[in-house]
């Protein structure tokens, strides 16, 4: 066939950095994601312009997912801080604030890409080996023989989500609850290759926030099952409940015709044939001591009722995401057909009972050694479970990443602007063997330390809504804010009482300086200092291993960037 149209050059759009529309889209994105960030973020609203579900969130994740992004530029943004999300779970507003900070500061600068990019990259290692050297005075050891940094830790992670509508108590309650269930997964036995278990969030939507809790072992609904009586199961000699899973369908109807054809001979029925399979698999499960089978699909009514008949659990449609910690806490081997079953593939439990939430009711599984765990989360409504949720995958994914390296950064916009005094510090006194190896002069070099170090403060800037001064002191080059309503020639020890992070007081005389007043011109800053108190109740902690990810995916993203000198867009 012959074209209907002629087929279009594509279209060289060079440096596209300068251009109105790219720097209009990163400020409007900017500012989008500046308004989410902290406990006071403020919530969005999202939804695709022709009805249907509407997303009230201030998460970076929900918010990158549904955003309409048309530009190449920004489209590496926000590709890249989704990566850093699905790997790290958390600090995915700061890791995208800080790029777009970098891009505008780096960009207005009189100096070639090329030099900023070296400089930068400098400056990050400067700022790597810092947070990762003792002498580092915005990181906290994470002691896994007290529970105090940990639950600052969670505590952090679900302030920062306002849209999950909790007060303090239920703040409280559930740092408890999901610090205990992380507990429950870490096996009793370590091993040299021990693997962490896992925790099954079960929805409990339009119930109190106190009635959450957390059990050991699995829960799995079943309206069926009504709290009339005890259970009654049978138990192996050992007191033991021994398990069947099977991951294929009980019903009866296995055949499938789009599989192919069978050939039945005359009096024959597939029904009753596969009925009468059931019911000597039921019998095989009997003689073999079996107390609870569990099926990922259905099975059969008739099956059902001789198992129950003869003191074995059914439990059917338990569902695929099920499997394998039912397999993993059991030890039993899903049973993938009904013609061939092994008693090499049943496990054991040590108990099974019956539980109820709200209007649900559940068989409750419980293991012999615990490191699976179901915690019931509760919430008022729809909307803010599905931000409950995320939150609390969120802190267990945080206590994990701490796991393996067991340390902690501070957290209220306190790391940001130490970093940025630490980097001011040793801006000021690079040696010239160092300019040289980067090739750059030291004006230049200055320069871009001080736009870095304006992109680190602004992050911390970001954290205040409400208009109130922001301080920065130029001992421990921590951030403080001061409420709204009080002029700039306040004296600032009677308006503030402790930093963003919550570890120094204002006992001293810290000789504090305005943060957002600076931004025009570089700071001649002392090396800040490490505070004399590291541990603290009521901290506020991020999680090191995702803001050192964030920090990198950040600058590198930037220089990425930075470095753009076409878009090639194809136009049919």
């Amino acid at each position: 066939m012959s074209r209907l149209e002629a087929k279009k050059p594509p279209l060289f759009i060079s440096e596209p950095l300068s251009k109105e529309v790219v720097s209009q889209s990163l400020s409007l994105l900017s500012g989008i994601l500046k308004s989410c960030y902290g406990p006071a973020g403020r919530l969005k609203q999202l939804h695709n312009g022709v009805g249907g579900y509407v997303c009230t969130t201030s998460q970076s994740s929900a918010i990158l997912s549904r955003l309409s992004v048309s530009h190449p530029v920004l489209s590496v943004l926000t590709a890249s801080v989704q990566n850093h999300i699905s790997r790290f779970s958390d600090c995915g507003l700061f890791t995208a604030i800080l790029c777009c900070s970098l891009i505008e500061n780096f960009k207005s600068l009189n100096v070639a890409s090329c030099t900023v990019i070296k400089i930068s990259r400098h400056l990050l290692g400067l700022c790597m080996d810092y947070l990762k050297s003792e002498a580092c005075g915005c990181r906290v050891a994470v002691d896994f023989s007290s529970v105090e940094t940990l639950l600052c830790l969670v505590r952090s992670v679900l302030t920062s989500k306002p849209a999950c509508m909790l007060n303090k108590s239920e703040v409280d309650h559930l740092t408890t609850l999901i610090l205990k269930a992380f507990m429950f997964t870490v096996p009793c036995h370590v091993e040299t290759d021990a693997v962490l278990g896992k925790c099954i969030i079960v929805p409990v939507k339009g119930g109190r926030v106190a009635d959450s809790t957390v059990l050991p072992g699995l829960l799995i609904e079943t309206p069926e099952i009504k709290l009339t009586k005890p259970l009654t199961v049978k138990r192996t000699c050992s007191s033991m409940i021994k398990i069947a899973l099977f991951c294929v369908s009980m019903s009866g109807d296995c055949f499938n015709h789009e599989e192919g054809t069978i050939t039945v001979h005359h009096g024959i029925s597939l029904e009753m044939s596969e009925l009468d399979q059931l019911l000597n698999v039921g019998k095989q499960l009997v003689n073999d001591e079996v107390g609870l089978v569990v099926c990922q699909k259905v099975i059969h009514p008739f099956l059902k009722q001789y198992l129950k008949e003869n003191h074995v659990i059914a439990v059917d449609r338990a569902g695929l995401s099920l499997m394998e910690p039912l397999s993993r806490m059991t030890g039993s081997k899903p049973i993938a057909s009904i013609h061939l079953l092994s008693p090499s593939c049943y496990g054991n439990l040590k108990d099974v009972c019956l539980e109820s939430f709200a209007s649900k009711h559940f068989v409750h599984l419980i293991p012999k050694d615990t490191v699976i765990c179901s915690l019931i989360l509760c919430n008022r409504n729809e909307t803010a479970w599905d931000e409950l949720k995320h939150a609390c995958e969120t802190a267990e994914h945080v206590l994990q990443l701490t796991i393996k390296e067991p340390l902690a950064l501070l957290g209220g916009g306190c790391t940001e602007t130490h970093l940025a005094s630490y980097v001011r510090h040793k801006s000021g006194s690079l040696s010239t063997s160092s300019l040289n190896d980067i090739d750059c002069s030291r004006a230049q070099y200055q320069l871009v330390a001080d736009g870095f170090c304006r992109s680190l403060e602004s992050v911390a800037c970001s954290l205040n809504h409400d208009d109130g001064e922001i301080l920065t002191d130029m001992v421990y080059g921590h951030c403080w804010f001061v409420p709204s309503g009080f002029p700039s020639v306040s004296n600032w020890s009677d308006l503030v009482s402790k930093c963003g992070c919550g570890i120094n007081g204002n006992a001293e005389n810290l000789n504090w300086r305005l943060l957002q007043g600076q931004f025009g011109s570089p700071v001649i800053q002392g090396c800040p200092k490490e505070p004399s108190v590291k541990v603290a109740n009521f901290l506020t902690l991020d999680c090191f291993a995702a803001k050192c990810s964030g920090l990198q995916v950040a600058l590198e993203t930037a220089n990425l960037i930075l470095d753009l000198s076409y878009v090639i867009e194809d136009q049919n």
